[in-house]
């Protein structure tokens, strides 16, 4: 019997998997060529896939990216010799891509079966919450504070901190919210992770539940993820009916369970208080602070509100304790964090890495520059309202505290990467649009600004003459610091970080000059 492994993700679907599976099963069937097709989770090498890997007794075959009319030469080559087939790549895990990774996160990814409790418990499964069992909650706080693990979402909390607010609040009623809804352009770390390892979400958030005494779980999913939601609920049966979850999850002795809610398409309820309210059956509206959600959040509860991938972190955490998820990063940041290529690129993919390594080690390195064979312009790292960094600044560490000495955010960790064609002028305008139709309208520099910035913008590119161009400058300038500092929340705040990034390292783009953009 011939083993084969097969992405069902999202993306591998997108360009061919199921046809590709489809093809191999029948042309297997028509040769009477037995084999087994097992359909796994995606290793994130985006550029191969669909990414077939074949089981021999040195490890996994892969050949890729494969399409339909490639099926009956590869079974040929898989009869004779594997190697011969113009797509094979060696070994899987010896792609250099992949191999020097430090996957922790993604460790099971491309390796498991989404819906597989055997193959998740074999891979180390569950064993973060029956070490967070056996130490109980205070203890268990105490090692989710001491790894350093942050908040992965966005703006880098120590994660410890809300764990130990939430469980020290008295309440009858306490929730732990999971914020699913990845809106950023370029991420789809949490998309790969809910799709491919969603036992590993669901362990995270039963940790934490246990932890800080909440009974009740919610994990808000982007209604652009289908595939994520039926797996989510699909596992949620699973682990459930295991005993993960429900009355006594997982022999904790406390209940704890959790539901999949859908979003409706809204930017503004990726931020935590504007979620909260959408799940409450409201219009998401940023809500200020104080109160803070892990005193009053979800229906004026206690609230431990995490993103995917801090949630995920926890179970490595509690099995191998806070020293050895520490060892890896520099400085405050800590851990690794899967930093996800995309646009014009000729390598897009997730690359799990702990922090520390250059963004140009990232572009190039991993990346291989772009797509086009163009020169690298630039690339926008954090989501649609992060900065766009030049080549100059390439050579800045993926690290929380040295971005943010730069005018810049690592975000979510995704990195959109611009040849020399693109005009940043256009995408600084494009910024202020997307604030002005995603603002919730609570506040008025987002709400305002945003549509101000926009005129601005058209005002500058349409400016006779240097002049008035470096007054539409100054202009702006002065608009982006009243949206950074003036905004409820970061949908207005970070809509500053694009728009003078792009007028700070591209003035030609505006038609200005660097003297003028400087000053």
């Amino acid at each position: 019997m011939m083993n084969l492994y097969l992405s069902c993700d999202s993306l591998a679907r997108a360009v061919g998997a199921d046809q590709v599976a489809d093809a191999l099963l029948a042309r297997a069937g028509q040769r009477q060529l037995p084999l087994q097709l097992q359909r796994t989770s995606s290793r994130g090498l985006y550029w191969l896939e669909p990414l077939l890997e074949v089981d021999t007794p040195e490890g996994r075959l892969g050949f890729g990216p494969l399409n339909v009319a490639d099926v009956p030469a590869l079974l040929d080559a898989l009869q004779a010799d594997p190697t011969s087939h113009p797509l094979a790549l060696g070994l899987v895990e010896q792609i250099p891509y992949l191999k020097s990774q430090q996957r922790l996160l993604f460790a099971r990814a491309g390796i498991t079966r989404p819906l597989s409790l055997e193959d998740y418990r074999a891979h180390g499964g569950f064993a973060g919450l029956e070490r967070a069992i056996a130490l109980g909650g205070e203890q268990t706080v105490a090692a989710v504070l001491d790894s350093g693990l942050r908040g992965r979402g966005g703006a880098a909390f120590p994660a410890g901190i809300k764990w130990r607010t939430v469980r020290e609040t008295s309440a009858q009623q306490k929730y732990v919210v999971c914020n699913a809804d990845e809106g950023d352009s370029g991420t789809f770390a949490d998309r790969m992770l809910m799709e491919g390892d969603p036992f590993l979400l669901i362990e995270g958030m039963a940790i934490a539940g246990i932890a800080v005494g909440a009974s009740q779980g919610y994990i808000y999913v982007r209604s652009e993820y289908p595939q994520a939601v039926a797996t989510l609920r699909a596992a949620l049966d699973l682990a459930r009916d295991a005993g993960y979850l429900g009355a006594d999850a997982g022999g904790s002795g406390q209940p704890f369970d959790l539901e999949v809610r859908v979003g409706a398409g809204a930017y503004i309820c990726g931020e935590e208080t504007a979620l909260l309210d959408s799940l409450e059956g409201k219009r998401g509206i940023v809500r200020a602070k104080p109160p803070i959600p892990a005193l009053q959040g979800l229906f004026g509860q206690p609230t431990l509100v995490h993103n995917v991938l801090t949630l995920a972190s926890v179970p490595l955490i509690l099995a191998k304790g806070a020293p050895f998820y520490r060892d890896y990063g520099m400085g405050r940041s800590l851990g690794t964090m899967p930093f996800q290529l995309a646009g014009n690129v000729r390598h897009g993919g997730l690359v799990e890495r702990a922090f520390g390594l250059t963004l140009g080690e990232l572009l190039h390195d991993y990346g291989d520059g772009t797509a086009s064979g163009r020169p690298l312009k630039a690339a926008q790292v954090g989501g649609p309202l992060g900065a766009w960094v030049p080549p100059t600044q390439f050579d800045t560490p993926l690290d929380y505290e040295a971005f943010a000495a730069m005018g810049a955010m690592l975000g979510h960790g995704g990195v959109v990467v611009a040849d020399d064609s693109l005009d940043l002028a256009h995408m600084a305008r494009f910024a202020m649009q997307f604030c002005a139709e995603e603002s919730c309208g609570k506040c008025t520099p987002c709400r305002i600004g945003s549509t101000r910035g926009v005129e601005v913008i058209d005002r500058l590119l349409a400016a006779p003459g240097p002049e008035e161009r470096q007054h539409q400058a100054l202009i702006l300038k002065d608009l982006c610091d009243t949206l950074q500092y003036g905004s409820l929340c970061a949908l207005g705040g970070m809509t500053s970080y694009p728009v003078a990034s792009a007028l700070k390292h591209f003035p030609a783009d505006f038609g200005l000059h660097t003297t003028e953009a400087d000053q």
